[in-house]
């Protein structure tokens, strides 16, 4: 049957089509190979060899106090990601990722993600990725949508919560519903990262006595001004040094 107005691709624009989706679930399995085929981390460095390295940069005190720590952090991108891997790195011992998304490419502008990990959710991808800074610290996933209905549940065994929401409107809402219903949890967030403005109008406060604040409150993403990484990574190590310092006692801003 002959549909009016209906050109039959020709067999070049089929072959290019063949190609493209050919190149696709080639690149795909490339992608594939290189998560799942990395080496065990635990194969490269003892759990002594790393747990020294920590308590000779901070001191047995502090690392113990640091491994004992049970950090959530909500959200898993620019923000997130970032201080996941800082309080890694410091040896924070219990980590909470949660996240519901996959990693894109608009992500990797920003985010501590690498192009094998296109395509993974986030929770299994950043998990993967911190355990090549440090395998023996314990990193739990969960890769759902937060909302009100599951913040209890979700976060209740958490020493604190760390909120990295990129909308708005999923901020307040975890903001509010912790506030509400786990009011004795310590609760970071942040709002007012985007662009380039000057890395001096971020700042750190205590809104309340178990609620704090990372971030100049007011820059949101506008076009040639959105989300940029050295911007967001600012307010992110705002975010993971408030954190330590509730860890080790220091509750002021």
């Amino acid at each position: 049957m002959e549909l009016q107005g209906f050109t039959e691709p020709s067999a070049d624009t089929h072959t290019a089509i063949d190609n493209h989706t050919a190149d696709a679930t080639t690149i795909a399995d490339a992608r594939r190979h290189v998560f799942e085929s990395m080496p065990d981390p635990r194969s490269l460095a003892t759990e002594a060899e790393i747990r020294n390295a920590l308590i000779d940069r901070h001191g047995a005190e502090v690392q113990h106090r640091l491994d004992a720590a049970r950090v959530a952090i909500a959200g898993l991108g620019g923000l997130g990601s970032t201080i996941a891997v800082a309080l890694t790195r410091i040896g924070v011992g219990h980590l909470h990722l949660v996240d519901f998304d996959r990693v894109d490419a608009t992500n990797l502008n920003r985010q501590q993600y690498f192009l094998k990990d296109l395509g993974r959710h986030k929770t299994t991808a950043l998990k993967a990725n911190l355990a090549q800074i440090n395998p023996y610290l314990e990193v739990t996933t969960d890769t759902t949508t937060v909302t009100p209905d599951n913040v209890e549940p979700l976060f209740g065994n958490d020493d604190i919560i760390c909120e990295a929401f990129d909308v708005p409107e999923n901020k307040t809402m975890l903001v509010n519903t912790v506030l509400e219903r786990l009011p004795d949890h310590k609760l970071v967030c942040g709002s007012g990262m985007a662009g380039f403005r000057s890395s001096n109008l971020i700042g750190t406060r205590r809104v309340s006595r178990n609620f704090y604040f990372c971030g100049d409150g007011e820059t949101a993403p506008l076009p040639g001004a959105g989300l940029m990484a050295p911007r967001v990574g600012v307010v992110a190590c705002h975010e993971a040094n408030m954190i330590v310092r509730i860890i080790l006692g220091e509750e002021d801003a």
